[in-house]
Formats: C-alpha cells, sequence, structure tokens
C-alpha cells in the first residue's frame, strides 16, 4: 500500500513537473513572437525613413542614444541592433503576412502611429513555417541572414532551430559547416536497399556528405590509425554525437559481435532516435577501398540478425574515411543488400583557422545540453 502511495506521489509529481515545463516553453514561445514582431515593426519604421532620404546621415546613431536616456537601462536597441532590425525587416517582409489588419490585431507603439503586423494564433496553426519562423530567438534569426544567400536556405535552418532546438552554438557550427547543401547529399545505395521511402527519406537527412572535427587535433593525420582516431573520437563523444545530429545516442566503441564462434568489431556503434535504427561507424584513415562495402555489409547482417530489437529499422552503416572516389563507391554498392553511405572528415590541423574551435568548450557544450554543476562534477 506504501509502494502504490509512492508511486501515485510519483505520477503527479512528473505529470506537474510537465505541465510546469510545457507552460514555461509556451511563456517564452509568446515572449519571443512579441519581440520578433516589435523588432520586424521597428525595422519597417526605421527601413522606410532611413532608405527614403527622409532621415539624414547619423539618424539611427542618434536615435539610440535618445532611446538609451529616455528609457535608462534599456537593453537591445544599440545602433548595430536597430541596423540588424532594419535588415530583420527587409529580408522577410515578403514573407510575413502583409494583410488589412482588424484594429484590434494593431499594435500602436507610439505617438506616430507605428502599427506592427501581429500574427495570430489561427494563421500559426495553418502555416507551420510560421510557427517554426516565431519560434526562433532574434539572435538565431540573425545568425542565419548573415550567412545565408537565399530564402530556401534561411527557411532550411530556421526549421532545424524551431524543431531541434538548436542552441546558438550549434547553428553557428552548422552554418559554417554548410549543411544545407550537404545533408542528403552522402554517397549511399539507399535508393535500392531501402523499399520504405519514409525511411529513406529520413535517412538521407540524417547524414552528411563530410563532417568537421575540428576538435580532434592529431599531430600528423596521415600517420594516425584507426583505433588512434576512434580513441580520440570516445574522448570528445559529445562533442562528436553535435557533428553527427541531436538525434544520435553513442552504444559503444569496438562493438563485439559473434558469427559462427568468431568475435567481429565495429569501430563504433550508435542508435539513431529519428529513424529508429543502429548505425556502425568505420573509420578509415586513408581514401575509401572498395573492399570496406564488403566488410561493412557483413556487420550490418550481423547486426540485424543478433542485435537489432523487433520493432527497430534495419541497421544503417557509415564509413567514414579521409577521401573517396565517386566511381568507386558506386562501383562497390552496387551489389550490397544492406543501407549504407560513405562521408569524408577533416581534423583541426587540416581546417582553414576560421574553421577551427567552431564547437563550444566542454563546459558549455554541457551547458547546452541541460547539465548541472553536479552532473558536470561527477
Amino acid at each position: 500500500m506504501i509502494q502504490q502511495t509512492i508511486n501515485n506521489y510519483s505520477e503527479a509529481i512528473q505529470a506537474i513537473k510537465q505541465a510546469i515545463l510545457k507552460s514555461r516553453y509556451n511563456a517564452a514561445v509568446l515572449v519571443n513572437r512579441e519581440m520578433l514582431m516589435l523588432y520586424f515593426g521597428i525595422g519597417e519604421y526605421i527601413s522606410n525613413n532611413s532608405r527614403t532620404g527622409t532621415w539624414g546621415t547619423g539618424a539611427i546613431e542618434t536615435i539610440s542614444a535618445q532611446l538609451q536616456k529616455e528609457l535608462p537601462g534599456l537593453r537591445g536597441f544599440a545602433v548595430s541592433n536597430i541596423k540588424n532590425m532594419r535588415q530583420f525587416y527587409e529580408a522577410w517582409k515578403g514573407f510575413i503576412p502583409n494583410r488589412q489588419l482588424p484594429t484590434g490585431d494593431l499594435k500602436v507603439l507610439f505617438d506616430n502611429d507605428i502599427q506592427i503586423r501581429r500574427l495570430s494564433a489561427g494563421e500559426l496553426e495553418t502555416n507551420p513555417m510560421l510557427w517554426c519562423f516565431v519560434s526562433v530567438g532574434f539572435t538565431h534569426h540573425m545568425a542565419i541572414l548573415h550567412k545565408t544567400s537565399s530564402e530556401d536556405e534561411r527557411l532550411f535552418y530556421i526549421q532545424k532551430c524551431a524543431t531541434e532546438f538548436w542552441s546558438v552554438e550549434k547553428l553557428k557550427y552548422n552554418l559554417k559547416s554548410d549543411l544545407y547543401a550537404r545533408e542528403g547529399k552522402i554517397a549511399n545505395n539507399f535508393a535500392v536497399t531501402i523499399s520504405d521511402a519514409d525511411f529513406r527519406g529520413k535517412a538521407l537527412r540524417s547524414f552528411k556528405d563530410e563532417y568537421l572535427l575540428d576538435y580532434i587535433n592529431i599531430e600528423d593525420p596521415d600517420e594516425t590509425d584507426e583505433r588512434e582516431l576512434s580513441d580520440h573520437i570516445v574522448r570528445n563523444i559529445k562533442k562528436f554525437i553535435m557533428t553527427l545530429g541531436s538525434d544520435f545516442s553513442f552504444i559503444g566503441q569496438e562493438y563485439r559481435v559473434i558469427v559462427d564462434g568468431t568475435e567481429y568489431f565495429i569501430d563504433l556503434l550508435f542508435f539513431n532516435r529519428r529513424i529508429q535504427a543502429l548505425v556502425a561507424v568505420e573509420l578509415k584513415r586513408g581514401e575509401f577501398k572498395p573492399e570496406y562495402a564488403g566488410k561493412l555489409n557483413f556487420y550490418l547482417s550481423a547486426l540485424d540478425t543478433y542485435v537489432k530489437m523487433p520493432h527497430e529499422k534495419p541497421s544503417i552503416g557509415i564509413i567514414l574515411c579521409k577521401s573517396q572516389s565517386e566511381e568507386k563507391v558506386e562501383f562497390a554498392f552496387r551489389d550490397t543488400s544492406k543501407p549504407m553511405g560513405v562521408a569524408t572528415y577533416r581534423m583541426a590541423k587540416e581546417l582553414p583557422k576560421e574553421y577551427q574551435g567552431i564547437l563550444p568548450d566542454a563546459d558549455k557544450l554541457m551547458e547546452v545540453l541541460g547539465k548541472s554543476e553536479d552532473e558536470r562534477n561527477g
């Protein structure tokens, strides 16, 4: 009876906890939506007056300084940020619905009737992309605007930020590594080995053609062996998972499978929650060789027979190597039966200076992942 009472309390605590977290999230989304639409409206006002010659030189500097005097402690209205608001409006003025709104939907900010377009709940429910747009913070928006060149590319990153809850650091990493151009571009045999179209699409979107391992600094990358590379990755496993994607969970290094009494070892084994499949990663220090495909095909057969759970999708294999020949990969995959792909990697010693140190340090990474100080200290 006591145990049942404890269980009931535990269920109640979890239910209340989830309600609190959901309420906090909804409140944060509402605050963010208000701020974005405020910045959009001010950006429109600034654009309309500064671009047409209505204001003279130095107008934004004057406005920023005067606002600081009239609203002491005001944050977010430095000259650079006001210019960001203008850029924000000019980049998205064709995307935000431009309709005649009822008076009740208009917000009058100042005596000269600056009116901010507000999005109704109905519009957000019927337009998932608008929901994503107002769910992403202004800092995220500006990082995207500064590093992208097309609306499709911007919307790609906005949707990723909104649905996968990217931190600013994660967003900047993916912008630097040009995820938009590379996601789904991995050399693969998915078209002939995965019949389920939904699973195939998710699998394609889960892998990139190149991974930047800028946190692995090996003195002579050309001389290192696969085990040393694997050890470096495991020592930086949280950063490696951020490189792969947030849906990956690490299962083990040198993962053992036994076939007919013989042991075989998979370099790295992961599980991907989105595609609900085991992912075997084979590390190679040099160029892709055709025999790698046959070996990985064998490993995947063993995983599907002895490790995969009944509800999971077929296991996927990734060969991570320094370089690849498109024709060799195509020929090597031609008669394989298991889904696999080939991606390349670059380490710190091989990256241009501007690519190095993109990911946060360990403490910052723990903070991003939601770890407390006690958890970090053991």
